[in-house]
């Protein structure tokens, strides 16, 4: 069976299709949060019992044994874990150690996914969604998570894109803006979708189709299946098609909205900075927020069993606006809105024909975003009605077609002389569709005398303006004043930056290899390379990186 996997910094949401063809968020005893008026969401946790055994507990067993609430007497060493998918791929200084182990990020996050993976049924196929701003090595760390559990297909598919599919949308042609703000990241999504007749069709018509999303992994039982899968698929002509017209991201989400509200706090009230350590402190300081979505003013008592003090948190929807005001929340999303309307206009697109804007996260459930919304779209376009399932719905939905563009560029590391320092020149831009139209060219050559082969190392290019570190044991994300290039090395190995061995060996002065690069349907990297001096080809079609 297939399910998809929304893999959220606060929570996260399984989805399959069931015995009756209709797509249902999964409920796992004993892991899901069965909240009145919510969908049965797993609060993304993790509490390590014993790191050596790898005993641990995730989602609602968590909550259920208290454990997410613990005051300051109650700690001996930080054992839970929140938020730790923004510190996945992260380069984060400081690693926690428990029971004489090293626990990072990756780690936590593989103990949180495989345990909920185990718990789901028949399980031979997944779909992840993943942020829009997430680089190479958190997709490769899924696939990881996965190679390990033995699952035999994973894909993976950007999280607005799929909240595009999920939100119910039918009939026409229809182009939405996806907001997707959750509790780790915001996203941004322009996608264009067009209705084709085959939409309406059973299950087992659309299950001929070929799986929506980018493929991580392929088991040999099920790529026979899909190769059948994609035959059926390509005679469709009614077909249903979700292009991406723009899209960008931020590591901006609903944790650094509690942590300036707890900061707040600990300025205004004077509370002791140990109490960073308590988990209790910011588990009310997240109550207060959500509570301020339905109320104009909200009040936690908190009693601090170290000091003997109680502290009346009280906050005010007004006192929250001046928050995020003050960290410049609202030109962050008026930056990533600017991002989106500038990527639309090179491709022409009236930005005035835009039908819906859907909301999906926790974090689009406050109140000043949705004020902010309202400030820049008409009422009758913005959809909040399915803020938590629409990722999962979207993901699992296997009538479309996607067609999708990078969001990172790539390049090629290289000797800077005027600098004297590596650098990197690119080959294929931010915004291009795949595959491409044709195949990008570069010509090389021997630097040394009896060169018995050419490297070349390939990097993922990008930008950021946040640094995350922790401070006092809290993982925090700091704007930058400036953007900084941030860059992913794909294939510095001794064996994968190797791409042509020379025979006979290369000699200075001229070009001796040419390297074709092209990027497949499946956003692959794939590379051809040509000797000029033999007129042979060295690699032929070989898949190099996957691409995000």
């Amino acid at each position: 069976m297939q399910y998809a996997i929304d893999f959220g910094t606060s929570n996260t949401v399984v989805a399959r299709i069931n015995e009756q063809g209709v797509v249902e968020t999964v409920s796992l005893d004993g892991y899901s949060d069965l909240v009145a008026n919510n969908p049965p969401l797993i609060p993304s946790y993790v509490y390590v019992q014993n790191a050596v055994t790898e005993d641990v507990l995730i989602g609602q067993q968590v909550s259920d044994r208290g454990l997410d609430r613990q005051t300051g007497r109650q700690i001996q060493e930080p054992r839970f874990f929140k938020a730790f998918k923004r510190g996945i791929g992260a380069q984060v200084a400081f690693v926690p150690e428990l029971d004489g182990c090293e626990v990072g990020f990756e780690l936590v996050g593989k103990w949180f996914l495989r345990k909920l993976i185990q718990q789901l049924p028949d399980v031979d196929s997944l779909i992840f969604t993943v942020p829009v701003d997430s680089f190479e090595p958190y997709r490769q760390w899924l696939g990881n998570v996965c190679a390990e559990l033995q699952i035999a297909q994973v894909r993976m598919i950007d999280e607005p894109t799929a909240a595009a599919l999920g939100y119910g949308i039918s009939g026409g042609d229809e182009r939405v803006l996806v907001v997707d703000f959750g509790g780790g990241t915001l996203d941004l999504s322009l996608v264009q979708l067009t209705f084709g007749q085959g939409q309406m069709q059973s299950e087992s018509t659309s299950q001929r189709r070929s799986p929506l999303g980018v493929l991580l992994k392929w088991g040999d039982r099920l790529f026979n299946q899909s190769n059948d899968a994609a035959n059926s698929s390509s005679n469709a002509i009614n077909s249903s098609v979700a292009r991406v017209i723009a899209k960008t991201g931020q590591n901006l989400g609903g944790i650094d909205i509690d942590n300036w509200i707890f900061d707040y706090f600990q300025r205004s009230l004077g509370l002791p900075k140990d109490i960073f350590k308590n988990s209790l402190v910011m588990r009310l300081v997240e109550r207060i927020k959500i509570a301020l979505s339905n109320g104009e003013s909200f009040t936690e008592v908190y009693f601090d069993d170290q000091n003997f003090a109680s502290y009346e948190l009280t906050l005010t929807r007004s006192q929250l606006r001046e928050i995020l005001e003050q960290h410049k929340f609202f030109v962050s999303l008026d930056k990533a809105l600017s991002q989106i309307q500038q990527q639309a206009m090179r491709q022409n697109f009236d930005w005035e024909s835009i039908d819906a804007v859907l909301f999906v996260g926790g974090t689009s459930q406050i109140s000043a975003v949705q004020d902010w919304a309202l400030g820049r779209f008409a009422s009758s376009k913005l959809k909040f009605d399915k803020p938590f399932e629409a990722i999962a719905h979207g993901a699992i939905v296997q009538n479309w077609q996607l067609q999708d563009l990078l969001y990172h560029s790539y390049g090629i590391r290289y000797w800077d002389k005027r600098y004297k320092r590596q650098n990197w020149h690119p080959i294929i831009k931010a915004g291009q569709t795949y595959p491409l139209e044709k195949p990008v060219e570069l010509t090389l050559g021997a630097s040394v005398a009896k060169q018995p082969s050419i490297e070349l190392v390939i990097g993922e290019l990008g930008e950021t303006d946040v640094e995350v570190y922790f401070e006092d044991d809290r993982l925090i994300t700091r704007l930058l004043d400036k953007k900084q290039v941030a860059v992913q090395v794909l294939n510095d190995s001794d064996q994968g930056r190797v791409i042509a061995k020379l025979d006979p060996l290369g000699e200075i002065g001229s070009d001796r290899i040419m390297v074709f690069f092209q990027v497949d349907r499946d956003r692959q990297l794939i590379i051809t390379v040509l000797d000029l001096l033999t007129k042979q080809n060295l690699l032929e079609d070989m898949p190099v990186v996957q691409l995000i």
